[in-house]
């Protein structure tokens, strides 16, 4: 239960670190911002293994720059294709009250 609370929290962070080296304005909810994190976490931990420095003596930065690099390209491609998809359905109607634009 406490490697889920820990691996939420980790994303969190992570995703949230990568937002705010992205400019620009992302309109991406929260839940997404932590699975981006989670992802970048994860996909950071396999290539910090694949070049052998994910453990070290001391504390892992380069595993953490990875981690949290990979996410900041997530949100990079993430962000757009999010804003983009409620563009995308001409057929959504937009209801109006009466005497409001």
């Amino acid at each position: 239960m406490f490697q889920i609370i820990w691996i939420i929290l980790a994303g969190l962070v992570i995703g949230v670190l990568a937002r705010l080296i992205v400019r620009g304005r992302q309109d991406i909810p929260l839940w997404l911002t932590v699975v981006i994190g989670i992802v970048g976490a994860l996909v950071g931990n396999l290539i910090a293994s694949a070049i052998g420095v994910r453990h070290t003596g001391g504390v892992d930065w380069i595993r953490h720059i990875l981690q949290v690099g990979i996410a900041v390209a997530l949100v990079a491609v993430v962000a757009p294709a999010w804003a983009a998809r409620g563009r995308s359905h001409p057929h959504t109607r937009h209801h109006h009250t009466a005497g409001r634009p």
